[in-house]
């Protein structure tokens, strides 16, 4: 999959900008605050419908407006696919494909990315949650129905945990009691679903991550992958690296159904008296270790980095495997100023073999010559000597469709 041609209209510090991508590597260049990572954000969000940056939707429309639109022409093979995406500050956000309304949460379906940042160095050492991020957004990547079983999770966790709050204020009551259990068997079906999905993901990933970090890093390393389960665990602290009974491989649906069972059994005690939920998916964690020691708080920065980028790097090869519309684009945003002269010439042979590479840099001399074929320079949200652009498809779209009567102006990199 490659993207031919984007377009934004009031994203970040854009007023509006088109840029013509190509096949291979494609460098966005300029210096910081200028809109590069803007850009590679836009198409980020196609994928993953969230930015690596913020939170909120409402941070990518341009200061003082209503709403932003992200519309980007794709190719697999001879097919063309234009797909648009409004955000809207005061209502649901729309989207279409082919000028046709779809559902939001769809627009993935037609387009898959993997994103490289210095951000995702918590993927290394910061906390289980960015972790678990990271896991389930590649999970919707490869099978985009288990976003709807990771929503029906939270929304039932959310709900036992009003009851178990409400408990805890007021004494169980034994109409709250009967109540509990019928949160925990819809928690422990879809759990059940969402465990499974992810031990089958991390024994996927297991042996392209020791190859990536391989490449990256120029030696052989035991770096490994594994999960720690809170429902195998008798703590209830979130730290992994405390009760290695907690670490496992795959488990079945089946298997992590009784585990999960037996856990809020055995926690229903500790649960009542803080009112929150102890055990399940939203407080387990995806563990690294590099040369059987714990990377979180043991690696190096540099292997912090290589180990970082290796797990994106085994992500886009999991997700090219099986992927029917050709390779994930894989953007590597402000990476190779971090890295010495060894470790750029390295990563730059990683992922030559991908069908497109979208990279940003300050400084151009920071990027391999192998990556720099087709550069593009942005200052103050402008697209400086560009090359010639083909002509765009449709600058605004049709009325009432997604993007139709876009309020305008300003905001940054």
């Amino acid at each position: 999959m490659l993207v031919r041609h984007l377009n934004l209209t009031d994203f970040r510090n854009y007023t509006t900008v088109d840029v013509e991508l190509v096949a291979g590597p494609n460098v966005f260049v300029g210096r910081n605050g200028q809109g590069k990572t803007n850009l590679v954000e836009a198409i980020g969000y196609l994928s993953t419908l969230g930015s690596h940056r913020v939170s909120s939707d409402h941070a990518m429309i341009r200061q003082g407006q209503e709403a932003a639109i992200i519309r980007a022409r794709l190719e697999h093979s001879d097919r063309q696919v234009l797909a648009e995406v409004q955000l809207n500050r005061s209502s649901a956000n729309r989207a279409q494909v082919n000028r046709s309304a779809i559902k939001t949460r769809d627009l993935p379906r037609y387009f898959s990315s993997v994103l490289f940042a210095p951000e995702d160095l918590a993927l290394v050492r910061g906390e289980p949650s960015g972790r678990r991020r990271f896991m389930d957004e590649l999970l919707v990547l490869r099978t985009p129905r288990m976003s709807g079983v990771m929503t029906d999770y939270d929304r039932v966790l959310r709900q036992r945990n009003t009851l178990l709050k409400s408990a805890r204020s007021s004494g169980l009551k034994e109409n709250q009691l009967s109540t509990l259990e019928i949160w925990d068997e819809r928690l422990v079906a879809l759990g059940s679903e969402l465990i499974e999905a992810r031990g089958m993901l991390i024994s996927e990933l297991l042996p392209e991550v020791a190859s990536a970090y391989a490449d990256i890093a120029g030696a052989e390393q035991d770096a490994k992958l594994s999960s720690f389960l809170s429902i195998r665990s008798q703590s209830t602290d979130d730290d992994a690296e405390q009760d290695s009974s907690a670490l496992s491989g795959a488990i079945t649906a089946a298997e992590a159904a009784v585990d999960f069972k037996n856990s809020l059994a055995r926690l229903r005690r500790a649960e009542l008296d803080r009112g929150l939920t102890l055990s399940g998916p939203h407080r387990d964690d995806l563990v690294l270790t590099l040369n059987r020691l714990p990377a979180r708080g043991y690696a190096s920065h540099g292997e912090s980095w290589s180990f970082a980028l290796a797990l994106k790097l085994a992500s886009a090869q999991v997700l090219r495997r099986e992927s029917s519309s050709g390779d994930p684009v894989l953007v590597l945003d402000d990476v190779f100023a971090e890295l010495d002269v060894s470790r750029r010439a390295r990563l730059a042979n990683a992922v030559e073999g991908f069908e497109q590479v979208l990279i940003t840099a300050a400084v151009l001399e920071d990027v391999p010559e192998a990556l720099a074929a087709h550069i593009v320079h942005i200052t103050a949200g402008k697209i400086v000597d560009p090359e010639p652009l083909a002509e765009v498809e449709e600058t605004g779209p049709s009325a009432g469709q997604p993007g139709a009567d876009p309020a305008g102006e300003v905001q940054n990199d």
